[in-house]
């Protein structure tokens, strides 16, 4: 049953009116809300696509041009200065403060699954195989680190204690001597992702998203609906986090201002997904990026609005948070990063 907030309709219907890409449509009064979102032809849903924005998200660059080669892009990740992509097995850096990226092939030993982390010691690249590798400063050489890593790598995570977290399929480990020896602190499932803000850690794992004020020796589920943890984020005075929330079966954003204690929905505004990729924040704005597009928010969730349309050809409806969300089966989503005072949207398949 679809539930109609018409406060909520007419503030959407203003928000989307001026925009040529977004179009209202109602039979009756009684019916329920439509809006369909077509972008104009730039690349249409093309294999790669790649924005930047260095305005807060206000406006967008097309920068896919800048891409080394051709091919499907496997992974995009972003530092303060620096970021990275690999396109096949093949692993490329550029400066982030570049008006547009130079891409520079970088020589790790193994290209193929790599992802790239950047922890307080320098850049790591891992596999989920277990291999991490530490790129030795002022240099592009990339050094072996933790010989006795776990296999089924996630994440590679160091607090400012300096200790080492090793997110895996099989838990999440800790070593307090550099990676000479491992204890597993926790084995819940799976674990994907850890930021830390004021001596608290949050994590993504797969009962949801976990906090530890004593550096990681005990952990606690803060939100865990039935669903799995997406993402988590350190916003300004707190921390932002993207679960699954089975009751709803959509995607849900939170916030917490009182170190990841107590947590605000801030996802009402904004049409229900299984597919919310992140939540970023560059100045006193929120971004999401969304089936729907590009939103951003600066008022810290109450209010939201499209910076950028969705490439695809959709519809959405309003319906209340306990309705199923209209499937995102097929359909392409921007995924957002944060380098410095840039923004960066790389387009993938909903889902991933």
């Amino acid at each position: 049953m679809y539930f109609l907030h018409l406060p909520l309709l007419y503030f959407i219907l203003n928000l989307f009116g001026t925009d040529p890409a977004l179009e209202y449509s109602s039979s009756s009064a009684k019916a329920a809300a439509s809006i369909t979102v077509d972008s104009v032809k730039t690349n249409g849903l093309a294999e790669n696509l790649i924005l930047q924005s260095k305005d807060g998200g206000q406006t967008w660059q097309d920068i896919s041009a800048t891409l080394p080669e051709n091919g499907q892009l496997h992974g995009f990740f972003a530092g303060e200065t620096d970021i990275y992509l690999r396109v096949h097995d093949v692993m490329y850096r550029s400066s982030s403060h570049l008006k547009t990226p130079i891409w520079e092939k970088q020589s790790l030993p193994d290209h193929e699954n790599t992802s790239i982390v950047f922890n307080p010691s320098g850049v790591m690249a891992y596999h989920f195989e277990g291999q991490v590798y530490r790129k030795k400063p002022s240099s592009e050489t990339w050094l072996p680190l933790y010989a006795k890593s776990k296999n089924g790598l996630e994440t590679v995570f160091e607090a400012a204690s300096g200790d080492v977290f090793l997110g895996t399929q099989s838990g999440l480990y800790k070593s307090t001597d550099k990676g000479q020896n491992w204890k597993q602190v926790l084995n819940e499932g799976w674990v994907s992702g850890i930021v830390e803000s004021q001596g608290v850690l949050l994590g993504t794992a797969q009962k949801g998203i976990m906090r530890s004020t004593d550096n990681g020796e005990h952990w606690e589920w803060v939100i865990s609906e039935g669903g799995v943890g997406i993402a988590v984020e350190r916003i300004d005075g707190g921390f932002a986090a993207i679960s699954f929330d089975a009751r709803s079966q959509t995607r849900r954003i939170r916030i917490s201002k009182d170190g990841g204690k107590n947590w605000k929905a801030i996802d009402q505004p904004l049409p229900p997904s299984m597919s919310i990729t992140s939540i970023k924040q560059m100045g006193p704005y929120l971004l999401c990026g969304h089936p729907n597009g590009i939103f951003r928010s600066a008022d810290m969730g109450r209010t939201w609005n499209v910076v950028h349309a969705s490439l695809n050809k959709t519809e959405f409806r309003l319906v209340s948070v306990l309705s199923p969300a209209p499937s995102d089966a097929g359909k392409k989503v921007f995924r957002l990063f944060d380098s410095g005072n840039t923004l960066y949207a790389v387009l993938n398949n909903s889902g991933c």
